[in-house]
C-alpha cells in the first residue's frame, strides 16, 4: 500500500506532463502539415532533373 502512495502521484504527474507537452506543440505548430513532408517525397524536383541533363 505505501508503494501505492508514491507511484500514483508520479504516474499523474508523468501524465500531466506529457499532456502538457502535447497542447504546447499544437499551440506552437507542430501539428499544421502533417501530411507535406510524407507527400513532398512523390513529387517531381524540377530543379533537380534540369541538372542531370
Amino acid at each position: 500500500m505505501n508503494g501505492l502512495i508514491l507511484l500514483i502521484p508520479i504516474a499523474l504527474g508523468l501524465g500531466l506532463t506529457g499532456l502538457a507537452a502535447f497542447f504546447w506543440a499544437l499551440r506552437n505548430g507542430q501539428f499544421d502539415d502533417p501530411d507535406g513532408s510524407a507527400l513532398r517525397i512523390l513529387l517531381d524536383d524540377e530543379d533537380h532533373d534540369k541538372d542531370k541533363e
